[in-house]
């Protein structure tokens, strides 16, 4: 094994990654999802990048203790510190195990985790404290919980600084856009309206959003933790998913405490009345009120989700003759079903049909999620002892809410609208 090898696999993983951010790039400039072709691609490229990374990480190990050919004097090299990169490790996986090994009685601490500070009892030693995921790790595992949650990737999303523990942000207190009520209540005259022209000004509000935490703990047993790369695997795509899953959770329902404000929970939801002895689970007449009281800045941005099993009922649907649900490709040419142009996504975090946010039309990036410092990782070997299993937990503090806090009156007319509007309960 030469440098020269080892820098023709540092290409090939670059040329995987490089399609793949073609991929993603495709969609994101044409303003859609990711079709089922596309995200096998994705998943491909990513294997693939994971392959190289560890055969570069096995050569460059291998370089690294190949002897010295000692036919020749060879001048004294004094050892150079080592750069950041050449203290990382190759997997997610890897660090695990290294954590494992560092909890254990006896075990050696691996230069290349770092110790958490510690914040209660039995956390200022090694085998009770836990271990920073590494950056680059914990970025990754992140951005995987994001393209799991469908909802999370949408909202808008501030990172907060490492001393703080919420936000404070100001926004405007508005809630009409009539006459003296717009910006809260700015007015302006055209001359000769009035002899004498009244002082006005914006009113502002404050939106206060603290940390909640998001916790996940898993138990390993010594048998799985001696496959690096089975362990790695099942950590990522399981709370990876799970994560994204309880954050979109939140959005939709949570209720304030202890969690993000989801949006049904808020007071800034519409909700549609059902039509007058309406028996159907869902009705035409449903869809165009629901689409009248969306604003109507809203509407280049919102997306219907909907619980799975409204879709059938979607299909019978129509105005006249012509249908009201264009399904993925035909005529759409769409990889999702619209309605009245807009995407339909399919989610679980939707209520059961025929109960209230079962149908939820919403422009998600009207929704404020912060978070702080990335998922956090540790482990202990004494949870579990007497069942030879290690213990590791994993943190991630966030909080989010809805940026309205009410609906809003039109200029003219008296029905309210809102990013987020969703049908009432139907049936007996």
């Amino acid at each position: 094994m030469n440098m020269k090898k080892i820098l023709e696999m540092k290409a090939k993983r670059e040329d995987a990654r490089l399609k793949a951010m073609a991929v993603l790039n495709k969609a994101e400039a044409e303003d859609r999802f990711l079709s089922e072709d596309e995200q096998k691609d994705i998943d491909k490229y990513e294997e693939e990048i994971r392959a190289w990374d560890e055969s570069i990480g096995r050569a460059e190990k291998l370089l690294a203790i190949e002897p010295e050919d000692r036919s020749t004097e060879k001048p004294e090299v004094k050892p150079t510190p080592a750069k950041d990169n050449e203290k990382r490790f190759a997997s997610f996986g890897e660090q695990l195990m290294a954590a494992y090994r560092a909890a254990t009685p006896g075990g050696k601490v691996d230069e290349r985790l770092t110790t958490r500070a510690a914040s209660g009892l039995n956390e200022s030693t090694p085998s009770d404290g836990g271990f920073l995921v590494q950056q680059d790790f914990v970025t990754e595992l992140l951005k995987r919980t994001y393209e799991t949650g469908i909802l999370a990737s949408k909202v808008k999303k501030i990172p907060i600084s490492t001393n703080a523990n919420g936000m404070k942000i100001n926004a405007i207190d508005e809630d009409s856009r009539a006459n003296g009520s717009r910006w809260g209540g700015v007015q302006t005259y055209w001359e000769g309206e009035a002899d004498e022209i009244t002082a006005s000004k914006p009113k502002f509000r404050q939106m206060e959003l603290s940390l909640k935490k998001l916790t996940g703990l898993c138990y390993a047993t010594d048998e799985l933790l001696q496959d690096a790369a089975a362990l790695e695997a099942v950590i990522r795509q399981a709370f990876a998913e799970e994560f994204g899953f309880k954050i979109d959770d939140a959005i939709l329902s949570g209720s304030g405490e202890g969690e993000p404000l989801g949006i049904l929970n808020s007071g800034a939801i519409v909700t549609v009345a059902k039509e007058a002895s309406q028996t159907d689970i869902i009705t035409v007449e449903n869809l165009i009120k629901m689409w009248n009281r969306l604003w109507s800045r809203s509407r280049a941005n919102a997306v219907w989700y909907i619980n799975q099993e409204l879709e059938p009922y979607l299909y019978t649907l129509k105005i006249g003759d012509k249908p009201v649900y264009i399904p993925a490709g035909g005529l759409s040419e769409k990889p999702y079903g619209t309605l009245f142009g807009r995407p339909v996504v399919p989610i679980e975090q939707c209520s059961a049909a025929g109960e209230v946010g079962d149908i939820i039309l919403a422009d998600i990036g009207q929704y404020l999620l912060i978070d702080k410092g990335g998922v956090k990782s540790a482990s202990s070997i004494h949870v579990r002892f007497l069942y030879d299993e290690n213990v590791f937990r994993f943190i991630y503090r966030v909080d989010g809410k809805p940026i309205w806090t009410k609906p809003l009156t039109p200029y003219k007319g008296s029905a309210t609208v809102s990013p987020f509007v969703t049908l009432a309960k139907r049936g007996a």
